[in-house]
């Protein structure tokens, strides 16, 4: 049995540094430490949170019950076809490291998610996505345990429910399994994605005229970097909400008031995703700032803890550009970090 701490504090284990403690805490760094922990809770019928690299939740207040967090390390290749590899990942890996060592080893498919923060347990339940990929385009399956009779259970793709930033895990099984490991599958022969955002800017920049893994993750690093802020410097999550997907008709009727205004239709949908950063600039909140929580200056979807912020402050921030957004554009934005 794992060793249980009491109250400990979790501003360490969160992106945006909330000074928050967990009643109980525990590392497991091993599938026979989560089954014992597992036992543990319910025999002390104890709230469980399981915990990655807590780079996309927002504490509002302390945990009063366990927080898990899920430190299972190990990358493997599990097989090999003509065209693809299947790396397997444990879930405690971090998710920039395992896309720098994929880069290494030649298997490529996520080049385009670099720097992106947080552990791979949580990619298939954010269904990640940067610059044209997603997780679900190199999604082979996963491992989980489910939390209530223990039992270890394979998804595969269609198991999964993929969606935009949404997967089951975050709706129908929300909560009922913890993620040990997660199967990609990677091409051999390299099909890249330059088109989106600023990448052929950047590798044109860099006099790369014959991309590859190596300069496409470099150009998106430099790119991220860029413009948006270190949470070592600045506690923040990344995106803090989803891109809104409007009905066409929705988005025609703004469009006269705003000609102005992105869109990217979906096709077969009669839908068009609307970036979320538009909105929130054109509603004035682009590098605002109240006290201590903020819009981050080079990019709006990006929320600040400029210093001491409590969790309660950057959420009611975020709730003052939904309802902004909201009144002026009849669109209601998404929170994409989990709030606890």
């Amino acid at each position: 049995m794992e060793h249980i701490q009491s109250f400990f504090s979790l501003t360490r284990l969160n992106s945006f540094g909330i000074d928050v403690k967990a009643k109980y805490f525990c590392k497991a760094n091993a599938i026979d430490n989560i089954l014992s922990v597992l036992d543990w809770q319910q025999k002390q019928q104890t709230p469980l949170l399981v915990l990655g690299g807590g780079s996309n939740v927002l504490f509002t207040k302390d945990f009063d019950g366990l927080v898990l967090q899920n430190a299972l390390k190990g990358i493997t290749l599990e097989k090999e076809d003509d065209t693809y590899y299947y790396v397997k990942a444990m879930a405690g890996e971090n998710w920039h490291e395992f896309v720098c060592y994929c880069v290494e080893q030649q298997y490529q498919g996520i080049e385009n998610l670099s720097l992106i923060p947080g552990n791979v347990g949580a990619s298939p339940m954010q269904n990640i996505g940067a610059y044209g990929v997603e997780i679900k385009d190199v999604f082979e399956s996963l491992e989980a345990i489910h939390v209530q009779d223990k039992h270890i259970q394979v998804f595969q793709h269609a198991d999964c429910q993929f969606g935009y930033r949404d997967s089951i895990f975050k709706n129908a099984l929300r909560n009922q399994y913890i993620i040990l490991s997660v199967t990609f599958k990677l091409r051999k022969q390299p099909i890249y994605n330059t088109s989106y955002g600023n990448i052929e800017q950047a590798l044109e920049q860099m006099k790369v005229t014959t991309p590859d893994m190596a300069s496409i993750a470099k150009a998106v690093i430099q790119i991220r970097q860029q413009k948006l802020p270190d949470p070592k410097v600045l506690g923040n999550a990344g995106s803090f909400f989803k891109n809104p997907i409007i009905p066409d008709q929705l988005f025609e009727a703004i469009k006269l008031k705003y000609p102005q205004i992105p869109g990217f239709p979906i096709s077969q949908t009669n839908t068009t995703k609307v970036p979320a950063a538009w909105l929130i600039e054109q509603a004035g909140f682009k590098g605002f700032r109240l006290g201590d929580v903020g819009c981050y200056p080079l990019q709006p979807l990006v929320l600040v803890n400029y210093g001491n912020a409590s969790g309660e402050a950057i959420y009611a921030f975020s709730s003052n550009i939904i309802e902004r957004v909201a009144k002026e554009f009849n669109i209601e934005l998404e929170r994409e970090v989990n709030i606890y």
